[in-house]
């Protein structure tokens, strides 16, 4: 039986890594987590975890896949990228989505926009691949819905999503959530509430107590159900705008950091009424903007990601994606996972 490892360092990885533990598990094979302590508190009945680096080497992992952009390179098997998100340009390309560490032996790209610029840097590097498979996290999107995610209202309003990034100088949240409130409490459109789960406390309090009649609040690893559920999304500079659009479902975005065709951008709070409006009709041309976007990032439509990432694993082990160079050295990062895995570890279970 094939054993993989699920590396998740923050709450946003579970429903990232959640599909493909369901596709090893129809395949066949045996799964296992290895999550920081107070991530362990949010897995489910049944979800296996790993204490240490002794567990990993004992459970002897095919691959070990990561929705983070670090992994312990000391632990065996394959490393597989599988993302945290879409690439939203939050910072400069050898910063942010294309920044290469030299951890992992795989990378699972989501769309053509992504995967282009890998496979030119598996190109220049030669010590990873690159395959192109839809990203694990939409799976559950592009099925039938679960009977208990029904998260909208019985009386037919519109329903309008907000979530926000963590990134101070990105997000939205400290400035929209009085005209947020102020809607809620009108009732004429129904809410679903996240945040990033980094998000100032205080903050994620505030927009919580917003629940009520007119809205709800969730936590990150619901997003999927809200995306089903909501007819328009309202955000800023984050992933999720890029998880919305791909259904080809409206989105309204704060002062985004680099603004596209398909969005609605605003600068000003008080935007924030009529763009909704527009948003709720929006036109053919609005419509088919967001088709050619989705297309672009992730044109697959069929649920079926996972098992895709899972035979993209299988060909980099029969040597069907050819041979990969010698990672680099790079010490002083390989020094850097060593002190975090350090920090994580449960030290009631000797490594």
């Amino acid at each position: 039986m094939r054993c993989y490892l699920l590396f998740a360092t923050e709450l946003y990885a579970l429903p990232i890594l959640r599909p493909l533990a369901r596709a090893i598990v129809d395949a066949g094979g045996e799964v296992a987590w290895f999550v920081s302590a107070p991530l362990a508190a949010h897995l489910a009945p049944g979800e296996r975890r790993l204490n240490d680096a002794r567990e990993v080497r004992e459970f002897a992992p095919l691959a070990v896949f990561s929705a983070s952009n670090w992994v312990p390179h000391f632990f065996p098997g394959f490393k597989v990228q599988v993302f945290h998100g879409f690439n939203v340009e939050k910072r400069a390309p050898e910063r942010g989505h294309f920044r290469i560490r030299s951890l992992f032996d795989l990378y699972c790209t989501q769309g053509p926009a992504t995967t282009r610029p890998f496979r030119e840097l598996a190109a220049r590097h030669g010590h990873f691949a690159v395959v192109e498979t839809g990203w694990p996290k939409l799976d559950p999107l592009f099925a039938p819905p679960a009977a208990s995610e029904d998260l909208r209202p019985r009386d037919g309003r519109p329903v309008v999503m907000y979530a926000s990034t963590f990134t101070e100088s990105l997000t939205s949240a400290p400035l929209l959530h009085a005209e947020i409130a102020r809607q809620v409490a009108e009732g004429s459109r129904y809410w679903l509430l996240t945040l990033h789960p980094k998000s100032d406390p205080a903050l994620v309090a505030r927009y919580r107590a917003l629940a009520g009649p007119n809205a709800r609040f969730l936590e990150a690893d619901d997003v999927v159900p809200m995306l089903r559920a909501a007819d328009v999304l309202v955000c800023d500079t984050s992933s999720v705008v890029s998880e919305f659009a791909v259904q080809g479902k409206p989105v309204v975005t704060f002062r985004n950091r680099a603004p596209k065709p398909h969005m609605l951008d605003i600068a000003e709070v008080a935007q924030l009424e009529p763009a909704l409006r527009s948003a709720l009709a929006p036109s053919p041309e609005w419509l088919e903007r967001l088709c050619a976007y989705g297309a672009e990032i992730h044109p697959w439509r069929d649920g079926a990601s996972s098992a895709r990432v899972l035979e993209a694993v299988d060909a980099l082990a029969r040597g069907d994606l050819g041979t990969l160079a010698p990672k680099p050295l790079n010490l002083w990062r390989k020094l850097q996972a060593r002190m975090r895995y350090y920090r994580w570890i449960d030290w009631s279970a000797p490594d």
